[in-house]
């Protein structure tokens, strides 16, 4: 019995004996800018909650909800009690009142997900289970209490519901087309939400080594002896400053069918985000409480929202978001560092010379 009056099995070394609790903390400490305004819009949108459960007569969630107890394995004290404990700690550090259903499901393919309009339930599958170790499983476990308590698993259902509906309707070109504007939409908002519950597992953690190693595990499977944070972190800084125009483009088509953002990118996010001074607050005690969520301005979240969106193009390395900010900077020979951008540009520093093979007439940078 740890001197927070939980039971960790014997376990005298795990960092669950010295890790922070956070009480009544709101999901807003940790949810990414564009996934925070997003919520709160949602939130004080009038009737939003009656039009959901309005909703749930035609969402499969009873029918989800059937089939894991029917033919998957749910977490208690007599099974996997290793993973309740996880479970019912996470909720504990998160202060989430009621613990959500858990099942293991049958799978090899590593995945998680958390599901439900009135009552969200965990599922993970089994190939997770046989692929991370505690420490890495803890986190997990936190991103997906950290989903819970966002509350986005009512918008996962309704995307996983929605996905299946434009499959069926596929023949109808205007219908499918319009669902899929939604899913597009939607599968945006949810890789942000991705973000967000990342940041919630390394609060229930409190271990970025064993979030790192998770994401590397899930990338590129059980050969950590094979692998390397620094490296792994290494090919994010290389996918999004590597390449041209053309790279770019590809990029955002090859996210878009995603619900997930690519691993090497949730690893670089996350270590930004434990390295900041957000986090250390956060360790230190002070965050927004739920209490206050009810007082929380539109306006303000989609401004920070805003604002995060214009640093990350100024700050980015990608040869697109360069181009948008010289765009929005009045770079001169704008046309002719397109026509370079999409035959090898990677992206000369701002205000930089052209090639002097390549004469032009715009004026210099900062005149008229």
């Amino acid at each position: 019995m740890s001197d927070d009056g939980h039971e960790h099995n014997g376990h005298e070394n795990v960092p669950s004996r010295q890790r922070k609790r956070f009480p009544g903390i709101s999901s807003r400490a940790y949810e990414h800018p564009a996934d925070r305004s997003a919520l709160v819009a949602l939130r004080k949108l009038s009737g939003f909650d009656t039009v959901f459960k309005a909703l749930s007569g035609l969402l499969p969630e009873r029918s989800l909800r059937l089939l894991f107890l029917s033919d998957s394995v749910r977490v208690s004290d007599q099974q996997f009690a290793h993973l309740n404990d996880m479970l019912r700690d996470a909720c504990y550090i998160l202060d989430l009142q009621k613990v959500p259903a858990m099942y293991v499901t049958q799978d090899p393919q590593p995945n998680a997900m958390c599901i439900g309009l009135d009552e969200p339930i965990i599922v993970v599958t089994t190939g997770l289970v046989e692929l991370l170790d505690e420490e890495e499983m803890r986190a997990v476990v936190g991103h997906e209490v950290g989903h819970a308590l966002s509350g986005h698993s009512v918008y996962r259902t309704i995307l996983l519901f929605l996905t299946t509906l434009a499959v069926k309707v596929a023949w109808i070109p205007l219908g499918n087309l319009a669902i899929m504007a939604i899913v597009t939409a939607l599968r945006e908002w949810f890789r942000k939400s991705e973000l967000s519950a990342d940041r919630a597992g390394l609060l229930v953690g409190q271990d970025l080594t064993a979030s790192m190693r998770g994401l590397m595990k899930i990338a590129g499977g059980n050969h950590l002896h094979e692998m390397n944070v620094d490296a792994f972190l290494k090919q994010a800084e290389e996918y999004e400053a590597g390449g041209d125009l053309r790279d770019s483009v590809l990029k955002i088509l090859n996210v878009l069918p995603r619900s997930h953002p690519f691993t090497t990118v949730r690893a670089a996010e996350l270590k930004k985000w434990a390295e900041s001074r957000d986090y250390q607050r956060i360790l230190d005690g002070h965050y927004p409480r739920r209490g206050e969520d009810k007082d929380t301005s539109v306006s303000d979240s989609f401004r920070e929202s805003a604002s995060h969106y214009a640093d990350h193009v100024k700050t980015s390395k990608d040869p697109l978001m360069r181009l948008v900010t010289d765009i929005a900077g009045g770079a001169g020979n704008l046309g002719g560092r397109m026509r370079r951008g999409f035959d090898g540009f990677t992206g000369a520093a701002p205000g930089t010379a052209p090639p002097k093979d390549r004469p032009t007439d715009a004026p210099p940078r900062g005149e008229d």
